[in-house]
């Protein structure tokens, strides 16, 4: 298993490296290939890794190898690798979806100006993430979250040339700084008290006590449960600016300016699901009001950003908030202490997001190409009120689309039931048992389920209004309509093997109850036991009763509202008894509101990023024109100055006194001269007149 994930890990770099290297040479040699078959190598051995664990059958398997890279006796960070069945799983998620993609991009981005480097950039960002998720410590998780971030920087600026792709690839790249800022911060406040980033280290010193002992000592008699709580948040920050929670959200749906692929990659399945796998990695030291701040994080980013995505228009913007909505999802089961609910929500969402996205670049495709055809370069390919009737002309991608729709709405008999249902019935459990932490306090646990629920219904309704937009109905644009095409084998292959893994038997296996989660997956990942020192929420066997109990009553609840935001998209978009715009004109504000993402860019234009510019430039004025003017400048001006008198006085004073000096006694030298004669005569005249003269002066 060490080789194997040693090659999963540095294969895709070897890809990288050649595609950027020498992929011009053999470019026109379907050199794209090269690295098709490398991600699918590490498909390979990745399901041979998962074989191993499943034959394994231990919930508890793990395995870490690690070399000292620092050692200050005191403090030391080890690289290394760190294997357990979540490891595993993350792998084969991250291989799946990246080999699908690396297959489909053969054809969605033939022709393209940069094609070796976009498939060197896959190369690079698929290094980063297996990084990411074999790492066994804060530190080198660090390592690879900064790459992910710049690889994803990359792709999504790809197309450079237009100013939108070029923004929104710095709006991901500075958004994500900011909560890996909070996350490098809590990694040092460990790092400090506990001596190692290591995962295994910090949980088994914490339950040891050598926080309790270390922290009020270092941090200057601080309540140690209150800074384990403040670090442990602090770290999440990363987590809220990668998995995009409000209010770090803003930087995905423009990340959609990158090609679909990318999107599909990137913001469906892996670059977004690390914020979550480093939650799932940080549970066994989060404290209770830890827990609480990200179950109310999650599940507000759940509701907030499915508000959102039902005004929509933009086929990929819909999914966009989507994918923010359901990593919310994920976020508030990890919160409220539904583990394994949370995790499996991050697998089988990676399956059916990733096809969607895959899915509507093949809806793009085939627009972009009709439009072509008929030189039209106004229209929208991604505006869903040009597509409609859809499904008669692309019936592959319209079956993957209806598949993947029935999982992300929960329904039965599609995988994203199973764990919305564990989600769901895992904020039911919590609402009824917390007794620890703000929220419980508060008394404001009942909002998790209000979260939930209400997510659930929007997603459905906003899902199905997709569909029949783009799918049913009247062609809104016949001329485009007609030129229309099913996308090739290699874009629709991909496609159908994520749809068939959006079903639910692919997790439930050997069981094939429909409604039921316990499978090969609920058994081989479980929960960890907390080492907290002041233990969990709640005692975690009553809550797994509680979880158990709250099944069927969140399964049947779940069910009722997904039918009900599928009935209510049935009614506006596919039999149009209820206008559609006279509901828009009637919800007025709250509409326009949904419609302008909640103005949450425009807040933060407003509010934050021009009055920071507008101070800088102030800072600038007040540098330019008061400290260097007066006070550099001004000093300058005033030393020269000062010189110049100082230069005066020694030229007239010092120097004409040492000058007038010099003349006198030139003068009397060149005057005395000529009583210098060199006879005695004169000088015995000299003294007689000397002698006389003093004669004189004594006599009077």
């Amino acid at each position: 298993m060490i080789k194997l994930a040693l090659f999963i890990l540095f294969l895709p770099l070897l890809s990288f490296v050649l595609q950027i290297f020498f992929g011009r040479r053999f470019e026109d040699k379907k050199g794209e290939w090269v690295s098709v078959g490398i991600q699918f190598i590490t498909l390979i051995m990745s399901l041979a890794m998962l074989a191993m664990m499943l034959s394994k059958n231990d919930p508890n398997f793990s395995i870490e190898v690690h070399q000292s890279w620092l050692d200050l006796g005191l403090f030391k960070i080890d690289l290394g690798i760190y294997i357990d069945n979540i490891t595993i799983i993350m792998l084969n998620v991250v291989a799946i979806i990246s080999a699908l993609v690396h297959l489909y991009s053969t054809a969605y981005m033939a022709g393209d100006v940069r094609y070796s480097r976009y498939f060197g950039f896959l190369g690079i960002f698929t290094f980063s993430m297996n990084g990411i998720v074999l790492a066994n410590s804060l530190f080198m998780i660090y390592i690879f979250w900064e790459l992910v971030g710049l690889s994803s920087y990359l792709l999504i600026g790809h197309w450079w040339e237009k100013d939108s792709a070029a923004d929104a690839g710095k709006k991901a790249f500075i958004t994500n700084r900011i909560g890996d800022i909070g996350m490098f911060t809590g990694m040092l406040i460990i790092a400090t008290v506990l001596g190692t980033f290591n995962f295994q280290l910090i949980a088994e010193r914490i339950h040891d006590g050598v926080w309790a002992a270390n922290a009020g000592m270092l941090f200057g008699g601080i309540d140690p449960h209150t800074l384990l709580t403040i670090a442990g948040i602090l770290v999440f920050m990363g987590a809220v600016g990668k998995s995009a929670q409000f209010p770090l959200h803003v930087w995905l749906p423009d990340a959609m300016e990158g090609p679909t692929p990318v999107s599909a990659l990137i913001h469906a399945a892996t670059m977004v699901a690390a914020g979550v796998y480093l939650t799932v990695r940080l549970f066994p030291f989060l404290t209770a009001d830890a827990m609480a701040t990200i179950a109310f994080i999650g599940g507000f980013t759940a509701i907030y950003a499915a508000t959102i995505a039902i005004t929509q228009n933009d086929i990929k913007k819909v999914l966009a908030y989507s994918t923010v909505s359901q990593l919310g999802y994920m976020i508030m089961a990890l919160g409220t202490g539904a583990y394994v609910a949370g995790f499996f929500h991050l697998v089988t969402h990676a399956m059916f997001k990733g096809a969607l996205f895959l899915a509507s670049g093949s809806v793009i495709h085939a627009m972009h190409h009709s439009l072509h055809k008929l030189k039209d370069h106004d229209t929208d390919p991604q505006d869903m009120r040009n597509m409609g009737g859809l499904r008669t002309k692309m019936p592959i991608t319209f079956g993957v689309f209806m598949v993947t729709t029935a999982a992300i709405s929960g329904i039965p008999l599609f995988s994203g039931f199973l764990s919305k249902d564990a989600i769901l019935a895992g904020t039911w459990a919590y609402a009824a048992n917390v007794n620890e932490g703000w929220l419980a306090n508060l008394h404001m646990a009942w909002i998790l389920p209000v979260f939930g629920f209400g997510a659930a219904a929007i997603t459905a309704f906003y899902m199905f209004r997709l569909i029949f937009m783009t799918f049913y109905g009247e062609a809104k644009k016949p001329q485009v309509f007609k030129h229309i095409q099913e996308s090739p084998k290699v874009m629709t292959v991909p496609l159908m093997v994520l749809a068939i893994l959006s079903m639910f038997f692919v997790f439930t296996l050997p069981s094939v109850n429909p409604i039921s989660d316990h499978g090969w997956f609920t058994h081989v990942v479980q929960a960890p036991e907390s080492a907290v020192t002041t233990g969990p929420a709640f005692e975690l066997e009553h809550f797994e009763h509680s979880l158990h109990e709250a099944h069927v009553p969140a399964m049947i609840t779940s069910i009722l509202v997904a039918g009900l935001g599928i009935l209510l998209a049935v009614l506006v978009y596919l039999l149009n008894k209820i206008s559609a715009e006279k509901l828009a004109t009637k919800l007025g504000a709250l509409y326009r509101g949904s419609f302008n993402k909640w103005y949450m860019d425009e807040f933060y234009i407003n509010g934050i990023i021009r009055p920071f510019l507008k101070g800088c430039d102030a800072l600038g004025r007040f540098d330019l024109e008061f400290y260097d003017h007066y006070l550099i400048n001004g000093w300058g001006r005033n030393t020269k100055r000062t010189s110049k008198a100082v230069g005066l006085a020694d030229d007239l004073i010092v120097d004409g006194a040492v000058n007038f000096s010099g003349i006198i006694f030139q003068w009397l030298g060149w005057t005395l001269k000529f009583i210098q004669t060199g006879k005695i005569q004169n000088y015995l005249i000299f003294v007689l007149i000397g002698a006389a003269l003093l004669f004189v002066v004594n006599v009077f």
